[in-house]
C-alpha cells in the first residue's frame, strides 16, 4: 500500500463531504412559507447553497418575488431554528465518500474538517451521521471568528490535526482560495454547490467522484 506525501487531507463539508441540499431546501421552504411563499423544488435550491444561510436565503426570497432586510431578519431566525432541529433527514455523503475515507485512513492519513457552517450545526450533523469520530480536527465557521477564505481556520484545522502536510478539497471559492491563501494545495470537487464551471475555481488539481482521489495523491509530488 503506498503511503501518500500528505499528513492531512482536509475537507470542506457541504457539497464535498456531504450532500446536504435536501436538509438546507426543506429549511429555506419553511422559512418562506411563513411570509406566504411558494416552495422550490431541490434542485432549484442547489445554486442557491455554497456560501452561507443568509446567501441562500436572500437568493430564494429574491427569486421568489424580493426581499428587504426588515423580511431577510424577519425569516432568517425561522431558517435556523427549523434547520438545526433537521438536520440529517435527507443529507447523504457523496458516492464513495465513505470508502475513500477507509482508504485515507488505512494510509495512516489524518482526516480534517474545514467548514463555514456554523459548530451549532457542524457539530450535532456530524454526530447524527456517525462521522465525527473519523476527523482528527472539525473547525467550523465561527470556530475561530473568522471563515474561509482567510487562512485562520485553515491553518487551526492542520494544527489542530497535529499539523504536517496538508491539502484541501472543497467546491466553493471560498475553499479554494482559502487553501491558496493558507499556502496548501487544493482539489475542487465537481459534484458539490457549484456557481459556475468548477474550472473558475482554479483548484491545483479536480475530481468528480471520490474514487479519484486516492490515486491522484497517491500520484502526487512529494
Amino acid at each position: 500500500m503506498a503511503r501518500l506525501s500528505f499528513d492531512i487531507v482536509g475537507f470542506d463539508l457541504d457539497g464535498t463531504l456531504l450532500d446536504t441540499s435536501g436538509d438546507l431546501a426543506a429549511a429555506v421552504n419553511y422559512a418562506i412559507g411563513t411570509i406566504g411563499r411558494a416552495p422550490f423544488p431541490v434542485d432549484s435550491i442547489r445554486p442557491f447553497v455554497g456560501k452561507g444561510a443568509k446567501v441562500m436565503l436572500q437568493r430564494a426570497l429574491d427569486a421568489s418575488g424580493g426581499y428587504d432586510e426588515a423580511i431577510l431578519d424577519q425569516t432568517l431566525p425561522i431558517l435556523l431554528d427549523y434547520y438545526e432541529q433537521n438536520l440529517a433527514l435527507h443529507s447523504l455523503p457523496y458516492p464513495g465518500m465513505m470508502a475513500m475515507l477507509d482508504a485515507l485512513a488505512e494510509r495512516g492519513v489524518k482526516l480534517a474538517i474545514c467548514t463555514n457552517k456554523a459548530e451549532r450545526f457542524t457539530i450535532p450533523l456530524l454526530h447524527q451521521l456517525g462521522l465525527f469520530d473519523r476527523f482528527a480536527s472539525v473547525v467550523a465557521g465561527d470556530t475561530v471568528g473568522i471563515a474561509k477564505p482567510d487562512p485562520a481556520p485553515i491553518h487551526a484545522m492542520i494544527e489542530r490535526a497535529g499539523g504536517g502536510r496538508a491539502i484541501f478539497l472543497g467546491d466553493t471559492i471560498n475553499d479554494i482560495a482559502g487553501a491558496r491563501n493558507a499556502g496548501i494545495p487544493s482539489i475542487a470537487v465537481s459534484f458539490g454547490f457549484l456557481d459556475g464551471p468548477v474550472e473558475n475555481l482554479e483548484a491545483d488539481a479536480v475530481i468528480h467522484h471520490f474514487d479519484e482521489l486516492v490515486p491522484m495523491l497517491e500520484a502526487w509530488p512529494a
